[in-house]
């Protein structure tokens, strides 16, 4: 297979977004880092910028627009120059859900019939999610001296392959770009995170006061209780209780306010958090419990309960204490009652503020 390089397109204003969208943070880590990350197997991983002093310490090469009024067209031309290969793989670095397995079926198409291979689908052609040859600059030298900026004139005057998206294993979202508020706002929701504790320590209490944060700013929250131990809410009398006795897989008792679900197969939390979103469009998930898992965690540490945090460090989101000083823990520590603090921490923590 042909070698090549990655180049990612960091330059913009984001005038939509209001900031910098490769520095916007989704699930612990910012655009730009999940791109790198996703792709740098594939190889060297360049960054095109309009600003000096913002990207170098992710690791890679960074390189700076001469001709800034050229957008994208200018970043392209600055990658191929700079690239070590005859190719180079050029995405936008809005695109937080590409995939190195789409790069990779790209790359099987590579030959010396075309010198550009864009992705197509239905009702778009994405030349910022397409391979690009060194043989494109002279194409681009012309587009540039006729003061012509659209990235579509380069594909008219190239030997372009258009690769069908709906040929490969992937729906739309991998090349879903973000550029509003309101489109990185979805997809930041819903949050979720648990409230972890040993037994007793007061997460329910922490969980109430939290829940009435987000519900005063205009939140929809969904609360999941994990059970170390099997547990019995259709109790015997009832009629769902004879009707799992009897052999149901699942019953549901139901009025014109409200319905509950009571199921005899195993659910992964997983499965749990996209039924909530799905059937209840929750923004908010707080999953009370769930100590070992990976999910980010609020830990309550009640002196007269427990001694220190027994959560995996990596996962803290912040500490609830009476007891942990800060320098113990690689996160923010708070005052068991500061309601206040704790929120604000969330809500920094997942970059969410609604409107």
């Amino acid at each position: 297979m042909q070698q090549m390089t990655i180049g990612i397109l960091a330059g913009g204003k984001s005038t939509r977004m209001g900031k910098n969208k490769a520095l916007l943070d989704y699930q612990g880590k910012t655009f730009l880092e999940r791109i790198r990350d996703e792709l740098c197997d594939l190889g060297e991983v360049l960054i095109s910028a309009a600003d000096k002093g913002t990207y170098e310490k992710y690791g890679c090469r960074v390189l700076y627009d001469e001709q800034t009024s050229f957008g994208p067209l200018a970043g392209i031309y600055q990658l191929l120059n700079a690239a070590k290969t005859e190719y180079v793989f050029v995405c936008a670095v809005d695109m937080p859900f590409l995939k190195k397995e789409l790069v990779s079926y790209m790359q099987n198409y590579l030959s010396s019939d075309y010198d550009c291979y864009c992705i197509v689908d239905e009702e778009h052609t994405h030349p910022l999610c397409a391979i690009y040859s060194k043989k494109m600059l002279p194409l681009i030298e012309e587009l540039i001296a006729e003061d012509k900026h659209r990235l579509m004139a380069l594909l008219d005057r190239a030997a372009t392959k258009y690769i069908p998206l709906e040929m490969t294993c992937f729906d739309k979202k991998v090349v879903q770009n973000i550029n509003t508020k309101e489109e990185y706002l979805q997809l930041c929701f819903p949050v979720v995170f648990c409230v972890s504790a040993v037994k007793n320590s007061g997460k329910t209490g922490l969980i109430e006061r939290l829940m009435d944060e987000f519900i005063r700013d205009g939140y929809r929250v969904g609360v999941i209780k994990h059970d170390g131990h099997e547990f019995e809410i259709d109790h015997e009398g009832t009629d769902s209780y004879r009707f799992t006795k009897r052999g149901a897989g699942c019953s549901i008792i139901y009025s014109k306010k409200q319905y509950a679900i009571l199921g005899q197969k195993e659910k992964t939390i997983e499965e749990l958090i996209a039924f909530m979103k799905e059937e209840n469009d929750i923004d908010v998930i707080i999953i009370e419990g769930m100590k070992k898992s990976p999910y980010p965690k609020i830990e309550v540490v009640r002196g007269e309960i427990s001694s220190a945090c027994v959560c995996r460090p990596e996962t803290l989101l912040c500490v609830a204490t009476d007891i942990v000083a800060k320098e113990e823990v690689p996160c923010p520590v708070f005052a068991l009652e500061d309601t206040a603090q704790i929120y604000a921490c969330i809500k920094q923590y997942f970059q969410i503020e609604k409107e």
